[in-house]
Formats: C-alpha cells, sequence, structure tokens
C-alpha cells in the first residue's frame, strides 16, 4: 500500500492531510476543555450545540463550494481554507462567551466542509489508475483512524507540560503546515466545468446526480446504515462503559480503540479484496453485518455486566469499526465512476454534505432513544433503520451494473460533437460509452437505451440552460 507515496504530489497532498487531522483532533480536546472552562456544568449541552452546528456547516457548506469548484483553482482554495482554518484556531484561547464558541465552531467547520471534498476530488486526477486511487482510499481511512487514536494521546502527552490553551497552537501549526504542503506541489489542471445555469442551480447538481444515478442513491443509502451503526459508538460509548459495565474512564478510550483497530485492519486488507471482488458485492456484505452486530450491542447492554459481556462489547466495537470502513472506503471509487472529471468536486461535495446529514439524524437519535428507551432499544431501534437502508440499497443498485451503456439520444441536432460515433436509428441517434449523468445526459437510461430527457424536463433538469 505504501507504494503509492512514491508519487511526490500525492505524499505532499497525504502528509498535509494528516497534518490538518492532527490539528483537529487537537482543537476537539482543547475545546472540550473551553467549553468547561466558559460554561461549567452546562459543558455538555453547549458541545452538543456545537457539534449540531458542524453538521449543519457540513451540509450547507459543501454544495455551494462544489458549484464554485470551477471558478477558484484548486490548491489555492485549499491553502485559503487552511489559512481561515489556522486563524479562527488561533482565536480560540480567547474566547469567553458561549455564542463565541458557537461562531468558531461554525467557521472552523465551514472551512473544513470546503477543504475536504476539494482535497477529496483532487486525488483521483493525481492518481488516475484504478489500483493506485484504491490504495489512496484505504491510506486515508487508516489517517483518520490513526488521528482518533493518536492525537488525544498526544493531547494529553501536552497536557502535563501546558495548559490546554497551547493545544490550540498545535492546531495552528497543523494546518499551516498543511497549507506549506499544499503549496509546494502543483497539481492537475482540472477539466473545465460546462454546466449552466443559476450558482443555485450548480450547487444543486452534486445532490441531483446522486438522485439520478443508480449507484450513487444505494450509496447514500449505505451511509445512513453506517451512520446508525456508528451513532451507537460515537454517542453511547461512554454511557455504556462507565454506566452499564461500571469500568474507569481509561476503558472508554479502550472501547473506541477497538472500534478503531477494526476499522484500520479492514482498511489495510481492501486493496487487494478490491482487485478481485467488486466494490458492490463488498460494500453489501460489510453493510449486511452492521444489523446484525447492532442486534448483538442489544443483547450485551441488556443482560447484567461480566468479564464475558465486556470482552464481548469490544469485538461488536471492533467489528462495527470493520463493517464501516469496508462500506466507507470503496465509496470514493464509486464516486468516481459515476461522474466526469469536471464533475468530481460537485460529486464529492454532494457526498460530503448528504453523508453528513445522515449522521445529523441518528446522531441526536442515539441520545434520545439511550435516555429515553434504554441502551438495548437505542441498539434495536438503529439496527432496523441501518437494515432498511441497507436493503434500500440492494433494489436501488443493480447486481448488472456496467460503465459502458448504450442509450439513444433524442435531443441532439445532427451534426452535434457527441454524436460523432452514433449510428441514426428510429428512435433516435444510438451509441454507447461510459455513462455518467452530464449536460449530455440529464437521467438514466431505460431498459431500452432510451433517454427520458423530454419527460424528465416538465419535473426537473439537472443542466438548466443545457
Amino acid at each position: 500500500m505504501l507504494s503509492v507515496l512514491r508519487n511526490r504530489t500525492y505524499r505532499h497532498l497525504f502528509t498535509a492531510q494528516v497534518a490538518a487531522l492532527t490539528g483537529t483532533g487537537l482543537a476537539t480536546v482543547a475545546l472540550s476543555l473551553l467549553a468547561y472552562d466558559v460554561a461549567g456544568d452546562h459543558a455538555s449541552a453547549v458541545l452538543g450545540t456545537a457539534l449540531a452546528i458542524k453538521m449543519v456547516a457540513y451540509v450547507a457548506i459543501a454544495p455551494v463550494v462544489g458549484a464554485l469548484a470551477g471558478r477558484i483553482p484548486r490548491r489555492v482554495l485549499m491553502v485559503v481554507m487552511d489559512l481561515t482554518r489556522a486563524g479562527v484556531a488561533l482565536a480560540l484561547p480567547f474566547v469567553t462567551q458561549v455564542w463565541q464558541i458557537y461562531v468558531t465552531v461554525f467557521l472552523l467547520q465551514a472551512a473544513s466542509a470546503a477543504f475536504t471534498p476539494t482535497f477529496q476530488a483532487t486525488i483521483p486526477e493525481v492518481l488516475p489508475e484504478e489500483r493506485d486511487y484504491t490504495q489512496a482510499l484505504s491510506m486515508s481511512r487508516l489517517a483518520y483512524d490513526l488521528e482518533s487514536l493518536f492525537s488525544p494521546a498526544l493531547a494529553v502527552g501536552l497536557l502535563t507540560l501546558v495548559s490546554y490553551n497551547w493545544l490550540f497552537a498545535g492546531t495552528v501549526v497543523g494546518f499551516l503546515a498543511s497549507a506549506a504542503l499544499v503549496v509546494s506541489v502543483v497539481l492537475p489542471k482540472p477539466t473545465p466545468v460546462e454546466r449552466m445555469g443559476s450558482v443555485y442551480a450548480k450547487a444543486a447538481f452534486g445532490s441531483r446526480l446522486f438522485w439520478a444515478t443508480p449507484r450513487l442513491r444505494a450509496l447514500l443509502a449505505l451511509d445512513l446504515a453506517v451512520a446508525a451503526a456508528g451513532a451507537i459508538v460515537y454517542v453511547n460509548t461512554v454511557v455504556i462503559v462507565r454506566d452499564h459495565f461500571h469500568q474507569p474512564a481509561g476503558a472508554v478510550s479502550l472501547a473506541l480503540g477497538a472500534f478503531g483497530a477494526g476499522s484500520m485492519l479492514t482498511a489495510l486488507a481492501l486493496p487487494r479484496v478490491l482487485t478481485k471482488v467488486s466494490d458492490r458485492v463488498v460494500m453489501l456484505f460489510a453493510a449486511f453485518a452492521l444489523p446484525a452486530v447492532l442486534v448483538a450491542a442489544a443483547a450485551v447492554t441488556a443482560t447484567d455486566p461480566g468479564a464475558w459481556s465486556w470482552a464481548a462489547l469490544l469485538v461488536i466495537w471492533a467489528l462495527i469499526g470493520a463493517a464501516s470502513s469496508a462500506v466507507l472506503t470503496p465509496g470514493g471509487r464509486v464516486i468516481r465512476r459515476s461522474a466526469g472529471d469536471a464533475d468530481l468536486p460537485a460529486a464529492f461535495a454532494a457526498q460530503f454534505s448528504l453523508s453528513h446529514s445522515c449522521w445529523l439524524l441518528t446522531y441526536p437519535l442515539a441520545g434520545w432513544l439511550a435516555v429515553g428507551a434504554g441502551l438495548p432499544v437505542t441498539a434495536m431501534v438503529l439496527g432496523a433503520i441501518s437494515l432498511a437502508a441497507i436493503l434500500g440499497a440492494v433494489v436501488l443498485w443493480p447486481a448488472h451494473d456496467p460503465g459502458r451503456l448504450d442509450h439513444v439520444h433524442t435531443d441532439l441536432p445532427v451534426g452535434h460533437p457527441h454524436l460523432v460515433d452514433a449510428r441514426h436509428t428510429a428512435g433516435g441517434w444510438r451509441h454507447g460509452h461510459h455513462y455518467v449523468i452530464d449536460q449530455h445526459h440529464y437521467t438514466w437510461p431505460r431498459p431500452d437505451g432510451q433517454l427520458r430527457h423530454r419527460a424528465a424536463a416538465g419535473h426537473y433538469r439537472l443542466f438548466p440552460g443545457a
């Protein structure tokens, strides 16, 4: 897997991602301590609201950035967002009011919502070979998992030497290092975007792309399945460990570490697996494990705590991490296959926004259900949501899903450049190629290859003015 780091551009971008993630991890710990200083006993409420603001920023900002991606050089955009995050982090030690926490969190996460999809859309252009890109996706998954384990440990070590305000200085260094690494490389020139229409129409394109492409609709359903399973880990682990199993505070890190270890081991194995098995088979097989594991979680939390049930919980958390990684990591391959080069920023921005909408639903649900109905019911409800989402993905994602599709155009004039290899038939101009939704293909073809452009035009059009 490390062979992909021989590519200098990717090596610098990956290191930039690691630096930014480390800075974000330090900021997470420091922000929790800052909230306690400012709000005291109400710190949990403040952090809960801050988490909701983070998700709102992710959902709202990413599509707008996707719409503007063609107007701003990607390197400039990523560097500006890194500098913005560094500036916000630099201001955090001076925060003294709750509302100031909310404003700074929104600015910080809005910059992240602009940086991350742009970074994701750049990698497949830096690494055009499928094998290299698959390795890069696994490397990215490993970076996220290692950050979740390493950053808190680094923060604890630093807090033995300095006050938590200095953690924000570490955050600033992380973002500045990320900006410097991005500046140090020359990125491939992106394909010009040919979409027409208002900024709103361009911002909505990514979401409509997901709606019009069967495998992307299935990907969104799988994102919901992962969010349902992941929510019980991120929201309820501390309650399960401390209140149900009566374990010390350090055991919370152990449980989260088990989740991260399962995810990392899967990420390491995926590049080899995906050379032999299709994305669809891997993702659906892993997804079906999620509701089964959540049923096991319900059983464990419904029984009296003991040594066997504590060990079982760690195994369950590791399995959730492994299954989630197997679903999420190949998602970039699915998106890359389903969008033209020019539309990758919009596609990744839409996936970033829509997937976080799923978390915005499951996070509060996991918290409210745990308080009102108990942990076993919470696990069962989230398992039911996960199962329903997976069944939806099975229906939405055809088992036979070739990249090349034959189709008939009825809306393009004779001599149009797109019809250069088409043959005239009674129904229109027929040809075949790798099929994605773009300015010439508004809808997915019917089994007979007919494009429903005119029928769809009365309801919506992906490319207004095209």
